[in-house]
């Protein structure tokens, strides 16, 4: 019996750290989308006709160009799947003259870009808070001499440089951050917006969804899904979660067989028990009804023993082995799966023993003894 139990533990135990772990990565992919940065970016429509001629490209030219205002962001949180928007980040982008030299200014809403950009490090000054406030990109700030405490003039409006970010090998090392009404006043497009990034946490929906419910509410737009990194990490995380059903499976069929060979070998110690129990008046539905009661408790000791130690382990090894850094959970639900999958696995491979046992001819085995 005690290597009963050891056999169904081990055999749950594996599967519960597997199905845990798989679990637990999902759930990490959720919590990380954000920092992966926007995977949704909507921007105008536009039709652009190229001019060449020889192979020589003269230029080219946009005609029918869309444009996007803030009542259209407000529109994305209307969305079918707005539950699963994260953040909607629009921007505002324009080139300006700043100290004899044209820059690009952003127009941002900085607690949606910070939110958003989880790789940005303000690393000298502090985060913006007031309407006036800017950031300033790395490369910038060193090329124009800025340091946070500075003020600058863009298009006849100042604004208090705050802080300068860290590099981070991006284009937004060269670019000015300024709040996006700021902006929208410095460059005399009120509510105009050039372009907007949502992060969707779309684990539990496809991206090409939100894409299409993004394009409905906005036709003027072009909405491109921008969804390599995740849609990778998740491939690989469906992966493993078809490996660990395999690999339960057969874990599960060879604690099976574990069974099915120690009851086998309980049933032929206790033949004279049995056939004493026979010839005492026990029908053989009673004997094969002790068989699969004995078997049931067991099954349900090493399904809970199993449990315990599978999520034991992958509490453990999730972190170390898989690179989860978010919690396992201790889900009741994969308790009850996991001692009824035992219970299951136990009952069903002691119907032959038990049968066996039900068969034996008492006068047989007391004659044996």
């Amino acid at each position: 019996m005690v290597l009963l139990v050891v056999g169904l533990a081990i055999g749950v135990a594996t599967a519960v750290a597997l199905m845990a772990i798989t679990e637990a990565m999902q759930a990490d992919v959720a919590v990380k989308m954000d920092e992966y940065g926007a995977n949704i970016l909507v921007v105008p429509k536009a039709n652009d006709l190229a001019l060449s001629y020889g192979g020589i490209t003269v230029g080219s030219a946009a005609y029918d160009v869309a444009t996007l205002s803030m009542p259209d962001v407000e529109r994305i949180g209307t969305i079918k799947n707005a539950a699963n928007i994260s953040v909607v980040a629009p921007k505002l982008l324009g080139a300006v003259p700043l100290m004899g030299r044209p820059v690009l200014l952003a127009g941002v809403r900085f607690a949606d870009e910070l939110r958003l950009k989880r790789w940005w490090r303000v690393e000298q000054g502090m985060e913006p808070s007031e309407a006036a406030d800017a950031l300033a990109g790395a490369r910038l700030a060193q090329s124009l001499a800025i340091q946070p405490g500075d003020e600058v003039e863009v298009n006849g409006r100042r604004f208090r440089v705050v802080g300068v970010l860290a590099e981070n090998g991006s284009q937004d090392d060269d670019i000015l951050f300024v709040d996006l009404s700021a902006a929208q006043l410095a460059l005399d497009k009120p509510d105009a917006v050039s372009l907007v990034e949502v992060a969707a946490l779309c684990t539990a929906c496809p991206v090409e969804e939100m894409v299409e419910q993004i394009s409905h509410v906005l036709p003027q737009a072009r909405v491109t899904a921008l969804r390599q990194a995740v849609t990778l990490r998740m491939e690989t995380v469906g992966q493993l979660g078809r490996f660990a059903v395999a690999v339960s499976a057969v874990v599960i069929a060879i604690g099976a067989l574990v069974v099915l060979t120690t009851m086998l070998g309980a049933v032929a110690e206790r033949r004279q028990e049995i056939g004493l129990f026979r010839a005492l008046g026990f029908r053989q539905r009673h004997v094969g009804r002790i068989i699969l009661t004995e078997a049931a408790l067991v099954s349900a000791a090493g399904g809970a023993l199993g449990y315990l130690a599978g999520m034991g382990a992958a509490v453990t090894l999730a972190p170390r082995v898989a690179n989860v850094t978010a919690r396992v959970p201790w889900d009741p639900v994969l308790a009850a799966a996991a001692v009824g999958c035992a219970l299951v696995v136990g009952v069903l491979a002691s119907l032959y023993p038990a049968a066996q046992a039900a068969r034996v001819d008492p006068t047989v085995a007391l004659r044996s003894s």
